[in-house]
């Protein structure tokens, strides 16, 4: 189900970036699923149920298409927890056998990349292209049909 325009707190999320949606999540190429609600306690019932099913078909997509072994699912809830967008997403990361020597750096590495994205937003990043977004947006599609 596509709908006319998605937002991710004050950003405009083109369609083109959109690989999945159901009536209450969508999934884009560079934050998974997601929700317009601030906090995930703040979810319903329903929105919780869907936010996690979305999570999991993606996922499950995602490792196929990676040729990964398994995955990282993590939300950063609240600011505290290095939350930098202030809505409900998930970050579902394919992961592969010896990608980190300790497993559990992951999320150090996260944690540094949200530094990273919190310090210098403007500054020496360098956004990819609506049409990188797309054309990566449509790989993941075909994994949906």
């Amino acid at each position: 189900m596509e709908a006319d325009k998605y937002t991710f707190g004050p950003y405009k999320i083109d369609n083109k970036e959109v690989f999945y949606s159901s009536p209450l999540s969508y999934a884009m190429v560079n934050l998974r699923p997601l929700l317009p609600v601030k906090r995930f306690v703040d979810l319903t019932g329903d929105e919780t149920s869907d936010l996690w099913i979305v999570a999991q078909k993606v996922g499950k997509q995602l490792e196929y298409y990676h040729k990964a072994s398994s995955l990282t699912f993590t939300i950063q809830d609240g600011p505290q927890a290095g939350q930098t967008v202030p809505h409900v997403h998930i970050h579902i990361i394919p992961r592969k056998g010896g990608d980190f020597e300790r497993n559990d750096e992951i999320y150090e590495a996260i944690d540094e990349k949200e530094k990273e994205l919190k310090l210098d937003l403007d500054k020496d990043r360098k956004d990819r292209t609506l049409e990188e977004m797309a054309q990566e947006a449509e790989e993941y599609k075909k994994l949906f049909v």
